[in-house]
């Protein structure tokens, strides 16, 4: 089965977003095709949860799980990390007071 593209799946992540009015910005972008993506919910106050897509060898299922959650600050930290890493990884952040970001809607795994 092939991939999806990452720009591609990006592009229809921002799309259902904004559909919601739902704020979604690209902070860092990644390789175009196969770039991991991290996404950073950000509550407006303060806090933030980033999201890592997660593979499970015994199923094959896609699952996002939280990377790390806090203080605004601590997620950047954990992201900066993470760049370090993979120059080629995507960061969006996603700005909700009502903590939305369709991560667990259908699609989106």
């Amino acid at each position: 089965m092939n991939r999806l593209k990452a720009s591609i799946w990006v592009s229809a992540y921002r799309k259902r977003l904004e559909l919601l009015n739902i704020a979604c910005f690209v902070v860092r972008h990644g390789d175009d095709d196969g770039g991991a993506v991290l996404v950073k919910l950000n509550t407006l106050d303060g806090q933030a949860r980033v999201y890592q897509r997660s593979f499970d060898l015994m199923t094959g299922e896609r699952a996002w799980i939280v990377l790390i959650e806090g203080a605004e600050a601590d997620c950047d930290a954990a992201i900066g990390r993470q760049t370090g890493f993979d120059p080629d990884i995507w960061v969006l952040e996603v700005e909700d007071r009502a903590g939305r970001h369709l991560l667990d809607a259908e699609g989106f795994a």
